[in-house]
Formats: structure tokens, C-alpha cells, sequence
């Protein structure tokens, strides 16, 4: 395995990230604007993590790895046109298919030896910490933020103008003729 470089670190954190955001997406009951911007973030995360995977090899040689990354982009992108078609079912199934498939890759990362995550495991502890750390905050924050501009939508201009009309036609007519 090659040292770590931008393109393995990149790879690690969005993968962390992918982790760290698959449990909030599945286990949450409501699937709302929270749900779908999420998911937004975890596409394009997972998507990085299979794209940049491809330039990550041992020896020259791919790994049966790869081919988990090429399968997932197929079931990713399956659950995305599931989603937009509204067949829920089949959106459910690709997606929690698509992080067990991830769990599992993390599972061979994290435990072969020679491999990148366990060599920095061993040698730099703090660091491997602190990375975790920080995506696990990263989530934290954009569902947080998500969360409390829930109630805050912008509405069109022209929505607004409506509205402000009607305001003012029903003001008008509360206050009757003089």
C-alpha cells in the first residue's frame, strides 16, 4: 500500500463520513428536507469514496475492493432514480445495501494488516482520533443546522407578493366600508 497522500486521506474521511451519516439517514423515523439533504451529502460522499478508489491500489494490482466500489456505484445510483421515481422500497433496499457494502469494506480496511488505517492506528493514535473526531462533528453540525433552519424556508418572491395581497384584501374586508 502506497503512504498516505491527499487522495487516501480524502478517500478515509469521506468514508468516515459515509459511516458516520448511514445510521442517522436509516434510523431516523421522519423523512423529510433533513432526510433528503443528507442523503444529498451522503450521495456525493459515497460517490467520492468509490470514484477515488479506483486510484488506490497495491502493488499495481485492484482488489476484489474495487470491485465492491464499481457494484456500489451501480446501487447508489439505483437508489437515487428509486428516490425520484418514489419507489420507496426499492430506494431503502439499494441504500442500506450500499452502507452494509461500506461497513464492510471499512471492516477489511481497518483489519489487514499492511493496509493504510491500521498502520496509522499503530504509529499516530492521536491523529486517527482526532480525524474521527472531526467528521463525527462535521455530521453533528450540518444535522443540527438542518435541523433549525427546519422552520425557516425562503419562500419565492412571487409567493410572497401573493400572500401579502391576500393579507391586504382580507384587512379590507375585516375593516368594512366607512
Amino acid at each position: 500500500m502506497e503512504p498516505w497522500n491527499v487522495l487516501l486521506a480524502s478517500h478515509v474521511i469521506a468514508a468516515l463520513f459515509v459511516l458516520a451519516i448511514g445510521p442517522v439517514q436509516i434510523l431516523r423515523r421522519r423523512r423529510d428536507r433533513i432526510h433528503r439533504s443528507m442523503g444529498h451529502l451522503w450521495v456525493a460522499a459515497m460517490y467520492y469514496v468509490c470514484f477515488s478508489s479506483f486510484w488506490i491500489v497495491s502493488d499495481g494490482h485492484f482488489s476484489w475492493l474495487h470491485g465492491l466500489s464499481a457494484f456500489t456505484i451501480v446501487t447508489v445510483t439505483l437508489g437515487l432514480i428509486s428516490a425520484v421515481r418514489r419507489n420507496i422500497p426499492a430506494h431503502r433496499g439499494n441504500m442500506i445495501g450500499s452502507y452494509i457494502g461500506i461497513a464492510v469494506a471499512f471492516g477489511f480496511a481497518i483489519s489487514v494488516p499492511g493496509r493504510a488505517i491500521p498502520s496509522l492506528l499503530a504509529e499516530d493514535l492521536p491523529t486517527a482520533l482526532f480525524v474521527a473526531a472531526l467528521v463525527a462533528l462535521s455530521v453533528a453540525v450540518v444535522f443540527i443546522s438542518l435541523r433549525r433552519g427546519e422552520g425557516r424556508r425562503i419562500q419565492p418572491a412571487g409567493r410572497r407578493l401573493d400572500q401579502a395581497a391576500a393579507a391586504a384584501s382580507s384587512a379590507g374586508a375585516v375593516a368594512g366600508p366607512k
